[in-house]
């Protein structure tokens, strides 16, 4: 029986000149864990919001076709109504939480309904998304994972029989991925729900989901199996989805003649271990560490020691006596799970925090003696939500800003030039808040570097990006080589950590528990397992056939691994 049946269905946004849904018929079964993939604005999150009620009710436009849900026609049947068939789980869930306690907020929507047993509810939903036993804290107690895990148990409490996720993983660390990943399994599984989730890594469709659907220009391209989905390696990519690793270096052996023509292609490491079992490592040698730079101090931290005050309980420390040193030249990764203090250094770093002891210096000098315009210039952060950096009404004012207000007598002639390196002229009368995600990175880069500091500090870059625009990040770092000296990077993305950084640096509990190259980190399997951090897929398959493998990428492996 269809969960979710959809006939005929076009809708376009008010006032656009064409539909963003075109002519869709679908059947989602009751009980699938589907993944909806496509690229930037194929329809994908405009088509959920059909699903939960959200267009026509709330957003309006031009609607035809039915959709109905759990056997309610969702024109007919107000949002109300049909969010107790559906839950949805945002990109930003944030906005998702608008109570100050964990019980409060999970029960929250149940009250609204004047549910009766609306604490059990709670309760019952706190149990099913892994956070029992934290009911009483305050929000701002937990990590970024628990947070998404709250949002979720917000709409779990409502008993939905559809539960629907938007980039569900996008800002978390692969431990807190994981876990909301096997809360979907065990809603899935045990408690008979339908999940449909938006998600661009295709390792963990590969891993949870059953079937794929694959949108394109507003239609519906096909509905498969996972294990079928798949192997459509370049259709896929011609959408801007990229299959698993380990199915792309499959696909590219199966090409050169190093495996069977016409054999499926694996999605996971454990049908890889099968597929790739009659190939052999040639390896090359671990790669010469990276001489540490002999250039001038850019950032040092003497002694440094951090805490948070709280609301409840005893402050919370971030940092306990930390020295660092990032010296001039470097390309730094700093990596750890959510709340190991990544975000925290970088707002050190820039003096949007001060520490309780300690100093923190650029270029040896301490940030507290330096005025906001000197220190303004020499260090930039580009935050994780690229909106925070928005302030006017377009973006050749927001990237002139700085420039103008500091008196720079070129700034008309700079301004025109960052938008040209950042491909962004076409753009530049356009709001900021209105673009894209890729269009939105690029323009915070163009106004992070707009002075010309000699640091920059990324928060997240490549965030809640598909993988081809974070590609197009990628290179858009390394073009910018001629104008940062030292670039910092926080990120969660171990293929960027990779390939662009000579030197990581890992946090864990406010500490520095390693500082290397990428063999030196990813090499070390404790380290690994204690800080909850994951190399690349295709890395964990080539160590899985052979130890001395040391593969980032798909180009790495298939030249390492060759017929027997």
């Amino acid at each position: 029986m269809s969960a979710i049946e959809i006939d005929d269905l076009t809708y376009a946004y008010p006032g656009a000149p064409q539909p963003t849904l075109s002519h869709i018929s679908l059947r989602i079964e009751k009980g699938d864990f589907l993944a909806v993939v496509g690229n930037n604005g194929c329809g994908k999150s405009t088509l959920c919001k059909v699903i939960n009620g959200l267009i026509p009710h709330f957003i309006t436009g031009e609607f035809q076709g039915r959709v109905r849900v759990e056997g309610l026609n969702t024109q007919e049947s107000d949002v109300g109504t049909l969010a107790q068939k559906v839950g949805y789980v945002y990109q930003d869930f944030e906005n998702q939480i608008v109570r100050p306690t964990v019980l409060d907020d999970a029960s929250y929507a149940c009250l609204n309904y004047a549910f009766p047993d609306y604490l059990e509810r709670g309760k019952a939903a706190l149990h099913q998304c892994g956070l029992e036993g934290r009911e009483e804290e305050y929000i701002w107690q937990l990590s970024g994972g628990q947070t998404h895990l709250l949002a979720l148990a917000g709409a779990v409490s409502m008993s939905p029989d559809v539960l629907i996720l938007d980039e569900p993983i996008a800002q978390l660390d692969p431990m807190h991925a994981d876990r909301i990943y096997e809360v979907l399994r065990e809603l899935n599984r045990k408690h008979g729900k339908t999940i449909i989730v938006i998600e661009h890594h295709t390792e963990y469709i590969a891993d949870y989901c059953r079937h794929v659907l694959l949108m394109k220009d507003g239609r519906v391209q096909w509905l498969l199996p996972t294990g079928e989905a798949l192997q459509h390696v370049e259709e896929l990519e011609a959408c801007n989805i990229f299959p698993p690793q380990v199915t792309q270096a499959a696909y590219r052996l199966q090409k050169e003649g190093k495996l069977p023509s016409g054999a499926p292609l694996p999605t996971t490491v454990e049908e890889g271990r099968t597929a790739f079992s009659a190939l052999r490592c040639r390896p090359g040698g671990a790669a010469a560490p990276v001489a540490r730079s002999a250039e001038q101090r850019a950032v040092s931290f003497r002694n440094v020691s951090l805490s948070y005050r709280s609301v409840k309980g005893e402050p919370r420390s971030i940092f306990d006596g930390l020295d660092l040193d990032i010296r001039k030249g470097e390309k730094v990764a700093l990596i750890g799970s959510n709340g190991a203090g990544k975000s925290t250094l970088m707002k050190l770093m820039v003096g949007l925090l001060r520490p309780q002891s300690g100093t923190v210096s650029l270029f040896d000098e301490p940030i507290g003696a330096k005025k906001a315009e000197d220190l303004s210039r020499q260090i930039s952060l580009v935050y994780q939500n690229p909106e925070e950096m928005f302030i006017k009404d377009s973006i050749r004012a927001d990237i002139a800003y700085a420039m103008q207000v500091r008196g720079m007598p070129d700034w008309r002639e700079r301004t025109d030039a960052l938008l040209e390196r950042f491909q962004l002229t076409q753009l530049q009368h356009r709001d900021g808040r209105l673009m894209s995600g890729g269009q939105m990175r690029r323009a915070s880069l163009a106004i992070g570097v707009a002075l010309e500091p000699g640091i920059l500090l990324l928060d997240e870059p490549t965030a809640n990006l598909d993988i081809a625009t974070r590609r197009e990040i990628m290179g858009v770092l390394e073009g910018m080589k001629d104008i940062i000296q030292t670039a910092i990077i926080a990120t969660h993305d171990m293929q960027l950590v990779c390939q662009w950084a000579e030197r990581i640096i890992v946090l864990w509990g406010g500490r520095v528990v390693a500082d290397g190259t990428r063999d030196e980190i990813f090499a070390q399997q404790d380290l690994v397992d204690l800080v909850g951090i994951r190399p690349p897929e295709i890395f964990s398959m080539a160590r899985q056939l052979d130890p001395r493998a040391l593969c980032y990428t798909v180009d790495e492996f298939t030249n390492c691994f060759q017929e027997a």
